[in-house]
């Protein structure tokens, strides 16, 4: 298993695949956070500590809620809200052992304006 810490190790998460793309989005928030998101479907993503000291935000439209540690600040992941959410999540990538996210390819997500990958190809 492959394991995702916040700085102070409160929050840990497992999972068994590295990722091999992760996105860097330039919308209002993700910009801000500074996040790498590897996509996973919620059940290929374990949270290892139960009583983990999580805080959480939601904006805008509310379709997402953004995590964080409540110790260290970390963000680290989002979940999505609402009936018909898909399945899948995003787990902060850069809380993976710097090694582990080096094999990642990084795609450019235009979130600020096109929704679209600016490096679709690569």
């Amino acid at each position: 298993m492959i394991e995702a810490t916040c700085h102070c190790g409160a929050v840990k998460f497992e999972v068994a695949v590295a990722p091999g793309e992760v996105t860097s989005c330039n919308c209002s928030i993700c910009r801000r956070l500074g996040a790498l998101w590897a996509y996973y479907p919620r059940a290929e993503v374990t949270l290892v500590s139960a009583a983990a000291p999580l805080g959480d935000y939601a904006w805008d439209d509310k379709s997402i809620t953004f995590h964080h540690c409540r110790v260290c600040g970390c963000t680290t992941h989002w979940t999505p809200r609402g009936a018909d959410a898909p399945d899948r999540m995003g787990l902060n990538a850069r809380l993976l052992d710097p090694a582990i996210l080096a094999g990642a390819k990084v795609r450019h997500l235009d979130g600020a304006n096109t929704w679209e990958y600016l490096n679709p190809d690569s």
